[in-house]
């Protein structure tokens, strides 16, 4: 399906938003703009962001059991974490402070005083930059910060929902699925779910 930023019905059909908050991100220009940003690359054959968003959400439709607070959660962190992407700086050596989450995070300060929604946003990434510490330590050594200590320090209190949308986001595209693997075996206190068909 093609869509055009400035087609805001067709934009609302295909996203099929569940609250006012969703509805309104919707019309916001610069939210649009960022739904928008993004060419087909590895770990995102779709290209624009507003196609992966709609994978991650159909990824959310397949949690059987989601609790009613928890769905909400999970789409505002879902619509709103790759969309400032376009915003990023992406010189090197690389700025961590003008990363895509933490933009997403400022900008939902206007919209969301939910912590957890807010925490996992800015660090939504963490999960796959810990996984890659494992695999590759210089990164780590680099970069300190994205540590999976650091990372649980920060999302204990909400860990079972961080990793629902790990899953959700990782089993998109053609992304590896070593990261989310590595994620269920290795990290204490999470449910890991099994859903219907579709997550691999």
């Amino acid at each position: 399906m093609k869509l055009a930023p400035d087609d805001l019905p067709a934009l609302e059909a295909y996203l099929r938003p569940e609250t006012p908050l969703e509805r309104q991100l919707l019309k916001v220009p610069a939210f649009r703009q960022g739904l928008f940003w993004g060419e087909p690359r590895f770990g995102h054959p779709e290209g624009k962001v507003v196609y992966h968003l709609r994978e991650v959400l159909n990824n959310v439709d397949l949690i059987d059991g989601l609790p009613v607070e928890l769905r909400r959660q999970l789409r505002l962190i879902s619509f709103a974490h790759d969309t400032f992407k376009y915003a990023e700086d992406r010189t090197r050596p690389r700025d961590w402070n003008k990363h895509h989450g933490i933009l997403a995070r400022q900008f939902m300060l206007d919209y969301t005083d939910d912590r957890a929604v807010l925490d996992i946003l800015e660090t939504h990434d963490d999960a796959y930059y810990a996984w890659l510490g494992y695999k590759h330590p210089y990164f780590i050594r680099d970069n300190p910060q994205k540590s999976v200590e650091v990372l649980l320090d920060r999302v204990s209190y909400c860990l079972q929902l961080y990793y629902l949308f790990f899953k959700c986001d990782t089993q998109t595209g053609d992304k590896t699925q070593a990261p989310i693997k590595w994620f269920e075996q290795t990290i204490m206190g999470i449910d890991v779910v099994r859903v219907r068909e579709k997550i691999h």
